[in-house]
């Protein structure tokens, strides 16, 4: 028995070495992502968290090593030239912005072409879930203000197009256009629903805490819009 514990705290021991091997591999490799310091603070942070996780007590101990020299840690970022000292982390998040942002509208696009319609933009697809939003007439400024889309006449081209689908539908009413989705396009809506559900809800866990972190994130960023238009505001009166 005594020598199967030695075995065992030796295996512990080489494990700890390969983890903290691994770790300082991944987290040079990660570091070259960032800028400036951050970079290679990155490598040497991400080295000993790599270590940490797989290696044991001994990585872990270098980790600690490492955020007790007050290394800056590593950035994310696509415009090394636009981090403050202020907020190191307003230049990441707007680079999760960026890349989420894009993903974002491949994936409607490649979610309404899989629902049968291929030839619509990010925003038409955006406008025509919009427009059957709550079953009920819009007027194109009420749509325009809720997307927050200042230029209304690319919302006026996008919803032309999508009437001359035979998705959306408009009505007179005095001097207001009130739009409305047809048959065709909640048809396709319903299809879209079920895509969505199949490839994107189905990866969720559906579990409360991450249900939260989702909420609280779109809390956040309705925040971050009225910050950057009161950004955009106070630029467009300089």
């Amino acid at each position: 028995m005594a020598g199967s514990g030695r075995t065992t705290a030796g295996g512990t021991r080489g494990r700890g070495r390969a983890g903290t091997a691994k770790g300082a591999a991944r987290g040079t490799a990660r570091g070259a992502a960032g800028t400036g310091t951050g970079g290679s603070a990155g490598g040497n942070v991400g080295g000993s968290a790599g270590g940490s996780a797989e290696g044991g007590p001994e990585a872990g101990a270098a980790g600690a090593d490492v955020a007790a020299a007050g290394a800056t840690p590593r950035l994310f970022v696509s415009s090394s030239h636009l981090v403050s000292a202020r907020s190191r982390e307003l230049s990441e998040f707007e680079f999760g912005l960026i890349i989420g942002g894009h993903a974002f509208n491949r994936w409607v696009v490649r979610c309404m072409a899989a629902a049968g319609l291929k030839d619509l933009t990010a925003l038409d697809v955006l406008l025509l879930h919009h427009v059957n939003h709550r079953a009920r007439e819009k007027k194109l400024a009420d749509i325009a203000f809720m997307l927050n889309i200042e230029d209304t006449h690319v919302v006026a081209y996008a919803l032309k197009k999508l009437a001359g689908l035979g998705l959306v539908q408009s009505q007179r009413r005095g001097k207001e256009v009130l739009f409305s989705t047809t048959p065709k396009g909640q048809q396709h809506i319903a299809k879209y629903r079920e895509v969505r559900e199949a490839c994107l809800v189905a990866s969720l866990t559906g579990e409360a805490g991450e249900n939260f972190e989702l909420a609280e994130l779109a809390r956040f960023l309705r925040r971050l819009s009225g910050l950057y238009d009161q950004a955009a505001r106070a630029a467009a009166s300089l």
